[in-house]
């Protein structure tokens, strides 16, 4: 089985860099103010436009207003939006005709009861992407990057008919055993590779990669 990695939250042409070379498959670029990954259409636009065309640019949204996808869109070729918010499958709809891109639409997992919500975008969504549900406990918690993981084999006999990725606390030292207990072959690495939130380590970078596309 050949794994496709996806490196989030790219925010250094340094980093970006150190993606291409080890071969990332998707990088996403994240535009959530609140988020310490967030960037300026700018910086956005410098990183983006080094991006080769092999591999597919990912802008992530949180519960964005048309106008916040039409003022990146306008000026980025992004391959694909990432929703990763509270958005509908009515929403979905809407922001993929607006946008004309496909939508990863993320799913937050703490038990199955949350992996049952996922049918709701089977007809709308072009990948879901399944992330661990931030406990109520956790201070500032994100929507997403919270370095946490949910338990894996959920995911293992799961017929979903999309493609689909695995993310929430995935590390170099775990990848293995994150693949094998849920049967992933792609998967999403943000605060797995940083060495402070939103900062990340090219050599963790390097290294998660190394390891995934061994498998």
């Amino acid at each position: 089985m050949t794994i496709s990695v996806k490196i989030c939250g790219i925010e250094r042409i340094e980093s970006l860099n150190t993606a291409i070379e080890h071969g990332a498959d998707y990088i996403g670029f994240v535009f959530y103010p609140p988020s310490p990954r967030n960037l300026t259409l700018k910086k956005a636009k410098k990183l983006i436009s080094r991006v080769p065309e092999h591999i597919t640019k990912v802008g992530l949204f949180v519960d964005p207003t048309n106008s916040e996808i039409n003022n990146i869109l306008k000026d980025t070729n992004l391959d694909l939006i990432q929703l990763h918010g509270y958005e509908s499958p009515t929403r979905v709809l809407d922001l993929k005709d607006q946008a004309q891109l496909p939508i990863i639409k993320a799913i937050k997992l703490a038990d199955n009861k949350d992996l049952e919500t996922a049918k709701n975008y089977y007809d709308v969504a072009d990948y879901l992407l399944f992330d661990a549900k931030a406990p109520t406990n956790l201070l500032n918690a994100l929507p997403g990057g919270n370095a946490i993981s949910f338990d894996w084999k959920l995911l293992k006999d799961a017929k979903i008919p999309l493609p689909w990725m695995l993310a929430g606390g995935l590390i170099a030292e775990n990848i293995i055993e994150a693949i094998e207990a849920s049967g992933a072959d792609i998967v999403d690495v943000s605060s797995g590779v940083e060495i402070n939130p939103g900062v990340k380590d090219p050599n963790l970078i390097k290294k998660f990669l190394t390891i995934a596309k061994a498998i």
